[in-house]
């Protein structure tokens, strides 16, 4: 099977490349399910019900997200349902609303388990840690009929995304990278057949600091003076993954990164 994994949606310039060209990526790689990290959908920051919508009408089968998924709280009392196709980092406390891990099928009506977590190095290291989050996932769900294991971790540190690819090697299909919004150059398939890239990219306003308009970050560099983030204008860029995963073994066989400017 084929699953394409959509870095960042950042704003309305970030949906908008989706629903621009989804579509044809869709038809010319093949791909039966789709996956996007939606934190930045709502104006950079957060995602609503109607976001949602909106990308699944353009062709996203499922969402997950990262530490900023609490910044539109309108959407917290609706995290728990099981109509709603968004997941939350796996490793946040206990009773926090929402799912960490869910199974979903795509075009082929095949079982995927798609796991959501987050890094503790430069960001909240209070967090459960992602490690033993993903072994424990892993053991509750070794009894499912599982055609693949996708995992997004949202991290800052390339050394602790490198160090959960390669830890989790073998025994999931895919760990992809999100959070820092710039896309690496090491998409790969690990020794033990993984695939992995340390991070995606964004998908987002092309001129801008990772979606925001540069000149309010660079004043924030020069004085540390607190800022507002507003979303950058003009032409955008989508930025994706394409993994390949054979069904007898449920490890990687490609991995592609896709980019697309916009005109």
């Amino acid at each position: 099977m084929n699953i394409l994994f959509i870095g960042d949606i950042f704003g309305k310039p970030g949906r908008n490349a989706v629903k621009k060209v989804l579509k044809k990526i869709r038809e010319q790689h093949g791909i039966h399910l789709v996956i996007a990290n939606a934190e930045n959908m709502h104006h950079g920051k957060g995602v609503r019900e109607e976001n949602l919508e909106e990308m699944r009408e353009a062709g996203v089968d499922f969402f997950t997200s990262g530490n900023h998924i609490w910044k539109e709280r309108e959407i917290i009392p609706f995290m728990d349902g099981k109509k709603l196709p968004l997941i939350r980092p796996a490793n946040y406390p206990p009773n926090v609303p929402g799912r960490g891990w869910q199974i979903v099928e795509g075009s082929l009506k095949q079982r995927v388990l798609v796991i959501n977590l987050l890094g503790r190095v430069f960001m909240q290291a209070d967090m459960d840690c992602p490690f033993r989050v993903a072994d424990q996932i892993i053991r509750d769900n070794a009894h499912e009929h599982l055609a693949a294991i996708f995992v997004d971790f949202h991290a800052e540190a390339t050394s602790e995304k490198m160090a959960l690819g390669n830890y989790l090697d073998g025994r999931v299909s895919a760990v992809i990278g999100t959070h820092t919004h710039v896309a690496t150059a090491d998409a790969q398939i690990l020794p033990k057949g993984t695939a992995y890239q340390t991070d995606v990219g964004f998908t987002g306003p092309k001129d801008s600091i990772i979606g925001t308009e540069k000149s309010q970050i660079i004043s924030h560099f020069l004085t540390q003076l607190p800022v507002k983030h507003e979303v950058a204008s003009g032409t955008a860029i989508f930025n994706a993954v394409k993994v390949e995963i054979d069904d007898k073994t449920r490890l990687a066989t490609e991995i592609l990164p896709i980019r697309e400017d916009m005109l």
